[in-house]
């Protein structure tokens, strides 16, 4: 069958890589460094995807804009202990291998760093499989549609021809906000009641379901 999608855009943090209950648990314990009111669970992982200042205001409210680069130096003590051993999902790196060969461009919309991502793609041996990338701190974060809009003017895809692909409500509503069509996967961050109110072409339960997807409709 032809490609519907020439350029498939995957989120990082709970959708390739199973780190969002991790940077859940940092997040919380950055904000007991600090004598802060840590965030429940739900709290903490909703702002997976955001950049540094949405989620700070969001994760700990009671936290002075001035403080963000302490709680941000917590965060990373705490995440940089852990961080290479977050794996990838179960047949994600065969996946994506698969989605290549078959001649898609992929491209990573991720809320990390520059810094960050290279360090994850360099411990995941995943050097070569994307053609472009973009980070919160490249460029407007999520839910904003410009990390789109620069790998699609990049890669030279059409907004038609591009499918993102995510765990969390901010991925979705930035393809909303590109005129982008998007694929939500359930196993991640955000709950699937809330991704599938969005209206996703479709709610992957599982790495399965979502390399089912993509192989049958990508």
């Amino acid at each position: 069958m032809p490609r519907r999608f020439d350029l498939l855009v995957f989120d990082w943090d709970g959708t390739l890589i199973d780190s969002a209950g991790a940077i859940a648990s940092c997040i919380q314990l950055a904000a007991g460094d600090l004598g802060l009111t840590v965030p429940d669970d739900e709290r903490a992982r909703h702002v997976i995807g955001l950049g540094l200042g949405d989620a700070l205001a969001y994760a700990v409210p009671d936290l002075p804009v001035a403080e963000y680069g302490r709680m941000a130096e917590r965060y990373r003590h705490h995440f940089l202990a852990r961080d290479a051993d977050l794996p990838l999902f179960a047949g994600v790196r065969e996946l994506l291998r698969r989605l290549q060969a078959r001649g898609h461009r992929l491209a990573i919309a991720t809320g990390k760093s520059r810094v960050g991502l290279a360090r994850g793609i360099e411990h995941l041996g995943l050097d070569g499989i994307f053609d472009a990338t973009r980070c919160a701190d490249q460029c407007a974060p999520k839910p904003a549609p410009d990390m789109l809009i620069e790998l699609m003017d990049e890669l030279v895809a059409d907004r038609e021809r591009t499918l993102m692909i995510g765990d969390t409500a901010h991925d979705l509503t930035m393809a909303a906000n590109a005129g982008v069509a998007a694929v939500a996967v359930g196993y991640g961050a955000h709950p699937p009641v809330q991704l599938a109110a969005l209206g996703p072409l479709a709610l992957a339960q599982s790495p399965a379901e979502l390399a089912a997807w993509l192989d049958e409709h990508a």
